[in-house]
């Protein structure tokens, strides 16, 4: 990745900060789909410079850049083009090349955790052609992971019954371009020691395709 912009998000009264996360980064998602190659691949890869990771939850900040190997490519995408409606709200640099030292590299990848004792109980439903409220309130034969030193297996137990789990991972409320549901796009970074190049998914983003901190 040589050249780059960055884009930074101006919440108001009108706008908060996670509602202008999904506004910007549904027509960059929608602008990534148009760069696809044959393969689906894109050429352009996503960071988050205040990207945060605490105890009880994480934050995505209000920095997005875009990275790409050749200046062509963010000039033929033309950020401002795509987000010439939010122009009351955010705020983008010109293309610039990525410095020379950099801090080091990461990885953000499609996350998608299982959470919400109510979401999990609905899938399983579905996927079982049962009732929601039965399957929520009622024992049902469930997997469940390994400890160390142990094997996996099976358990009897209602979703309703389970424990709640803390997911810190942040995430931004989208709506699919297929469907028009709305769901969440958990966004996982981790720290790379060495640069992998390689393309990026219409989200910007990979599991193995880094992109350089600086």
């Amino acid at each position: 990745m040589n050249y780059y912009l960055e884009i930074n998000l101006l919440p108001n009264y009108e706008v908060n900060l996670f509602g202008l996360w999904s506004k910007t980064f549904q027509q960059i998602h929608l602008g990534l789909v148009e760069t696809r190659d044959v393969q689906k691949r894109v050429p352009i890869g996503l960071s988050f410079p205040e990207y945060k990771i605490g105890e009880k939850f994480g934050v995505l900040g209000s920095k997005l850049r875009l990275l790409a190997p050749d200046e062509t490519v963010l000039v033929q995408f033309d950020v401002g083009k795509r987000l010439s409606r939010l122009s009351d709200y955010v705020h983008f640099t010109g293309i610039r090349p990525v410095p020379s030292a950099v801090k080091g590299y990461a990885v953000y990848r499609r996350e998608q955790p299982k959470t919400g004792k109510e979401r999990l109980a609905r899938r399983y439903a579905k996927r079982h052609s049962l009732d929601y409220e039965a399957v929520l309130n009622n024992k049902v034969e469930l997997s469940i992971k390994p400890e160390i030193g142990t094997v996996s297996g099976k358990v009897l137990m209602s979703y309703g019954q389970m424990p709640h789990k803390i997911v810190t991972t942040p995430f931004i409320r989208l709506t699919s371009l297929s469907s028009g549901n709305a769901f969440c796009l958990w966004i996982k970074k981790s720290e790379m020691e060495h640069s992998n190049d390689g393309e990026f998914s219409s989200y910007g983003l990979s599991s193995t395709s880094t992109v350089p901190e600086f």
